[in-house]
């Protein structure tokens, strides 16, 4: 293969393997959403920054990982997760987040988290729970 096409190939696919290579590293890891679905707040904190800020039901405010675990905890306790799914992600700068839908036999509720990079990788800096009223 010559020189000139080699060339014209490369600058034909570098703008896609750039686009999939960005798409890649801006995905939330699977195990945060493999986390909610089980209902399982202790994998779920594996991935909380020291403090995360929870918007959960009535609860609404700045707490550390341990407390927003047991809270976290607490929620999956009264409402037992059938499913979760993520409905959207996306990114900005070094900031990661994801809107899923959450189906508990109770209630359905829309989830929001936001990532942020940190020394120790992606992690959780904010979750919103609020209910979704689309059953």
């Amino acid at each position: 293969m010559n020189k000139k096409r080699l060339i014209t190939l490369a600058a034909l696919f570098l703008p896609l393997f750039l686009t999939l290579s960005a798409q890649d590293a801006g995905k939330i890891p699977p195990g945060i959403s493999l986390a909610i679905k089980a209902g399982n707040a202790t994998e779920l904190a594996r991935y909380l920054n020291a403090t995360v800020e929870l918007l959960l039901l009535d609860k609404e405010d700045f707490y550390r990982k341990a407390n927003a675990e047991a809270i976290l905890r607490d929620f999956f306790i009264q409402y037992p997760v059938k499913d979760f799914t993520i409905r959207h992600q996306g990114s900005a700068n070094d900031a990661f987040y994801a809107i899923g839908t959450l189906k508990s036999e109770k209630a359905n509720f829309r989830v929001y988290f936001l990532l942020k990079k940190t020394e120790e990788g992606l992690l959780i800096h904010q979750i919103r729970i609020e209910p979704d009223d689309e059953r």
